[in-house]
């Protein structure tokens, strides 16, 4: 029989996975041009256009109660940061110069507005973590529910030059923890690779013949079918790529599990998620709050872990004001085809320069449009067994967030497109404000230092600092460091703490979090600055996914990356103490960690450091302290994959 013959044969008669790609299924996916900011400011925000315009709909509770919340938290941020602006400018003393002082006022009425607003965030997070809320979806309200067999679902993952190890074996746990539901055959998964190194290309297609035999290879479970393509024309990166699936197979499927190069995820969670969706009509996206795991350096140790304590309760923050407004971080997450290959397609931004061309941040824009069609946008934050990884050093860390800086800025631009919802509007601001508050700090910096040194008659003591100044600056402190705070006290009060090895081990692996991400707060601050710098000039930016596996940095490639931030503030010190030696006391905080860049970025990079840290029961997270089944899976094809390389 041939391979057109087999393939016309119904699925189940079929071997499995014996063929690279289904038949095609074309569909229409076409992206209409953006209004553009000023002519959206122009024209009022208006609405949505008529393709793309929600139809009239009863409001649902949960709208009600989303406006009550974000009332509450545009009143506790504003007001905040209006008293602490307010007091600030009071306080300051008259330095002779008031265009620079007026300036540093501003700069912290906005840096003031930015730190509280992940203040209540946070504080918001911690009273859904203690009480949870009756109005967000919940995995445990569909976990008896079953599985429509027409409820067709893609399971897809976009891969570009990745480690073909790491890839294939997260995917291959994951294909056989969906198999082990029972539900195999509802899910289909294909592998999009834009890969264009040839022998990336040949391990791709080995590494994805070898997971089909594995696979077939237990004929009592019913089989998941894996196919492979390989993107010639390799046009608007992922969301490009999947776009390309959607246009070839999205019709044949109901629903798309969008997965990362190094997403792993049960199939209990998968299928969850399709239950949710079908629990959910007008669900267009939903998004798990994915789980950082993987990585054994100190670097990654210190970021799963601050994942884990800290960063659960900005996510429990966001769901809690955005409900079914909320956003999508592109993988881990499930989609509704119909409505995203009608709504979701990305037309360029017009124009030249690194803030037009194809949208980068592709996700975030996403859900915007399917919320301006009228469909939900929910994060759920109690679904288990979604797993990502983090960059293992800070170097690849910086190499990642250069892209996410300059898709985060190109997005700002869309702010005023004709009938987004507001809550993404915010979303887009918020994005850009993630890398732009580097340099604002950067500036608030510079500010005071050129204040301090032209008010002569000011003595750099800290107890000549008005008391007002100095009430702001432990406020500030406060606002900066309390989500963590707040972050240990609710596993404590869950008594979850046994899942971080003990409560001692808990507070000393918030401890060790903290004073690593102190030293490399300034190396994040002039990077960020630097990458702004980038994205408004229209400097190429190279698109390379970080490493995937940790390797350790050498002393010369960190040196030829971060030594110039320390040779800047070296001289920046010597010319300071030439003029006012006292000031350097002052600018310790942040010249000390510029410094140690070098040495703090390598020492942090190597699992040996970070083995030992483990080996002391700190910065533990529950996978670690109890990992679970498809994790094992992962780590062990992965092990397998990297022995046989």
């Amino acid at each position: 029989m041939n391979a057109r013959a087999r393939l016309a044969l119904p699925r189940e008669e079929r071997h499995p996975n014996a063929a690279s790609a289904p038949p095609l299924h074309r569909g229409s996916m076409v992206s209409q041009p953006w209004r553009g900011f000023w002519r959206g400011i122009a024209g009022g925000l208006g609405a949505a256009p008529a393709a793309h315009r929600r139809s009239a709909q009863p409001r649902a509770p949960w709208q009600d109660a989303a406006d009550r919340r974000r009332l509450l938290f545009a009143l506790l941020t504003f007001a905040s940061a209006v008293i602490a602006s307010w007091l600030y400018a009071r306080a300051q003393p008259d330095y002779g110069n008031p265009w620079l002082q007026w300036g540093q006022i501003a700069l912290f009425a906005i840096l003031s507005t930015w730190v509280v607003t992940g203040f209540v965030t946070a504080l918001m997070g911690f009273w859904v973590s203690l009480r949870g809320d009756a109005h967000a979806l919940s995995a445990r309200a569909v976990q008896h529910h079953s599985i429509d067999p027409e409820a067709r679902t893609a399971i897809v993952m976009s891969i570009c030059n990745e480690d073909v190890a790491t890839v294939f074996a997260g995917l291959r746990a994951t294909c056989e923890s969906v198999a082990a539901t029972g539900h195999a055959r509802v899910f289909d998964v294909f592998v999009l690779s834009d890969s264009n190194d040839p022998a990336l290309i040949a391990a791709e297609r080995a590494a994805w013949a070898e997971l089909r035999s594995a696979l077939a290879a237990h004929p009592e479970q019913p089989q998941i079918e894996v196919y492979y393509r390989l993107r010639t024309r390799r046009t608007h990166r992922k969301a490009g790529n999947v776009a390309d699936f959607c246009r070839r197979w999205g019709r044949d499927y109901r629903y798309m599990v969008v997965l990362d190069a190094d997403s792993v995820m049960s199939g209990d969670c998968i299928a969850s998620l399709v239950k949710l969706m079908e629990a959910h009509p007008r669900a267009g996206i939903i998004q798990t709050a994915s789980q950082a795991v993987g990585h054994a350096t100190l670097h990654a140790r210190g970021q799963q872990f601050a994942s884990r304590v800290t960063g659960r309760l900005f996510t429990l923050g966001m769901q809690f004001w955005q409900l079914g407004e909320s956003h999508y971080w592109g993988h881990n997450a499930i989609l509704r085809i119909a409505p995203f290959m009608q709504h979701c397609a990305l037309a360029p931004i017009p124009g030249r320069g690194g803030l037009c061309g194809p949208i980068m941040s592709h996700d975030f824009v996403e859900a915007a449009l399917m919320r301006r069609a009228g469909w939900h946008v929910w994060l759920v934050s109690d679904l288990q067994g979604s797993y990502e990884q983090q960059p293992p050093d800070l170097l690849s860390e910086l190499q990642r967030d250069r892209r996410w800086c300059q898709g985060n800025l190109q997005n700002a631009q869309l702010i005023a497109e004709p009938g987004l919802h507001r809550v993404h509007r915010a979303m887009f601001a918020i994005g850009a404000m993630s890398y732009l508050s580097a340099p604002l700090w950067l500036a608030f910096l510079a500010f005071g230092t050129t204040l301090w040194m032209t008010g002569a008659a000011i003595a750099p003591d800290w107890h000549a600092v008005p008391a007002e100044l100095r009430s702001l600056w432990a406020w500030t402190l406060v606002m900066l460091f309390m989500p963590r705070v707040l972050g240990v006290l609710a596993v404590v009060l869950r008594g979850a703490q046994g899942h971080f090895g003990g409560t001692r081990a808990l507070l000393a692996g918030a401890l060790v979090e903290t004073v690593v991400a102190l030293l490399q707060a300034p190396v994040r601050m002039l990077a960020h600055s630097f990458f702004v710098l980038v994205a408004l000039t229209g400097w190429k930016l190279e698109w390379k996914s970080p490493p995937r596996e940790a390797a350790g940095l050498g002393w010369g490639e960190a040196a030829r990356q971060l030594a110039p931030m320390t040779a800047l503030i070296a001289l920046q010190g010597l010319g300071l103490a030439a003029i006012q030696h006292d000031a350097l006391v002052w600018l310790a905080p942040v010249a000390l960690p510029l410094l140690l860049a070098v040495p703090l970025a390598v020492l942090t990079s190597h699992v040996r450091l970070g083995d030992w840290v483990r080996a002391q029961g700190v910065l533990v997270i529950p996978e670690e302290h109890r990992s679970p089944a498809v994790l094992r899976r992962a780590w062990r094809h992965a092990r397998v994959l990297a022995a046989a390389a």
